[in-house]
């Protein structure tokens, strides 16, 4: 070597004076020299770090508070009682009424139906205009008219049409002679469920979304962390000190496993928070239908954060300040976009295909197990895809984080990273 060149310039302050006294050498003995396990040092200081950022912490407790409160709110709302006042004229508008609320009653329905008698068709119309009401009843020429301000009440259009159809059924049976259980047999319609554990589709389409956002958020919030930390260490030249005491393999494991154990460890507790929110809200049922979607999903991202946990530390060693992030880390944000959208949206086809497809699989093949589309064989494949590719993608990426690290002349592309002689 003529002392010139990225490697010479990696082993000199701005000033041209050594900072690194064996440069390469120096790196080479402390990695033979340095104890195998020193990576659990890196480990236990970066979770250390996280656990003591306040910010992370206060996040973490209101994302979870939010979680538990979004669902029990929504179970308070949709188990509330809902009392429906119908303005009324005559007394067969009131036995409509009457019995529309028993049809509610025997549905399990959170409505109930009371009247309120009035004089004539007028008064009817105004106490409904003037909101005192929120329907009104009146004879009609061929049956029964119903009145609403603004729009159509499905409910009450539901439950009193069908009660104003029965009562009809019954008078005319009557006045034939007959009765109308007679009319009505051989009509009785049972329903049958062949798979009563499949989830509902509409629930099963809100827990991909839920798998899609904790995905997205967990990745960017950490795998920048991991960037942010490696760049600061390397604008800062602490990387020069740390690479002649730890090899830089280990450097590289230490962040991985420390900030994968972190998004393991939040990705659990936003899990837990989940399910006894649905468990707040009485839908036990919903629990054990969800529960190994939930559990899958936690294994695929933890797997698959591997791999993109040592692209982030990559895209902080290309950088080498702050400002060079944006550029290095953008072939990672546009992933993990792609992998939010096609998360959420993609289905069919093409979400079967995608869900083998590693790195998409972290969504896409826990949403087919929440849909009760995949087969029990279906996610250990997947995941083995998934293992064998974070492995390549660790193994290359370790090999970019080495060459580049110690390269503090400028920001790197992957190629000329990849070109960096160890």
């Amino acid at each position: 070597m003529n002392g010139s060149g990225p490697e010479a310039a990696a082993e000199r302050d701005h000033g041209g004076t050594p900072v690194m006294p064996n440069g390469r050498a120096g790196r080479k003995a402390a990695a033979e020299t340095a104890p195998r396990g020193v990576w659990r040092i890196v480990t236990e200081r970066e979770v250390m770090v996280k656990l003591r950022d306040r910010n992370f912490l206060i996040s973490t407790v209101i994302t979870i508070v939010a979680i538990i409160g979004s669902l029990a709110v929504s179970g308070f709302l949709s188990g509330r009682a809902e009392t429906v006042e119908i303005a009324v004229t005559g007394t067969d508008a009131g036995q409509v009424v009457r019995t529309a609320g028993g049809l509610a009653e025997l549905a399990d329905s959170n409505v109930t139906f009371t009247t309120r008698p009035v004089a004539d068709r007028t008064a009817v119309e105004q106490l409904v205009r003037d909101g005192e009401a929120d329907a009104g009843l009146v004879a009609g020429s061929e049956g029964w008219r119903l009145i609403g301000k603004e729009s159509v009440n499905d409910e009450v259009n539901t439950y009193v049409t069908t009660a104003a159809q029965q009562l009809a059924l019954q008078r005319n049976a009557e006045a034939a002679g007959t009765s109308l259980e007679e009319l009505g047999r051989g009509g009785q319609v049972t329903y049958d469920v062949l798979d009563e554990s499949a989830v509902d589709p509409a629930f099963a389409q809100i827990m991909t979304f839920v798998f899609a956002f904790l995905f997205y958020v967990a990745s960017l919030l950490f795998g920048m962390s991991i960037a942010q930390s490696v760049v600061e260490e390397k604008q800062n030249r602490i990387v020069e000190i740390l690479a002649s005491a730890i090899p830089l393999r280990q450097l590289l494991i230490g962040k991985i496993v420390g900030n994968t154990l972190m998004a393991f460890g939040q990705l659990v507790l936003f899990a837990a928070a989940g399910l006894a929110g649905l468990a707040i809200m009485g839908s036990s049922e919903r629990i054990t239908q969800i529960a190994g979607a939930a559990g899958w999903f936690i294994v695929f991202f933890l797997v698959g954060f591997l791999a993109l946990a040592s692209l982030w530390a990559v895209a902080g060693s290309l950088a080498t300040r702050n400002e060079d992030l944006q550029s290095t880390s953008t072939p990672l944000s546009m992933l993990i976009m792609i992998v939010l959208f096609l998360g959420i949206f993609v289905s069919g086809t093409a979400q079967t295909i995608s869900s083998y497809v590693p790195i998409v699989s972290i969504v896409t093949m826990p949403a087919r197990l929440a849909e009760g589309t995949a087969a029990w064989w279906e996610p250990l494949v997947s995941l083995a895809i998934m293992a064998a590719t974070a492995y390549a993608i660790v193994v290359v990426a370790e090999r970019i984080y080495r060459r580049s690290l110690m390269q503090t002349q400028g920001r790197l592309t992957y190629r000329q990273a990849l070109n960096v002689e160890d």
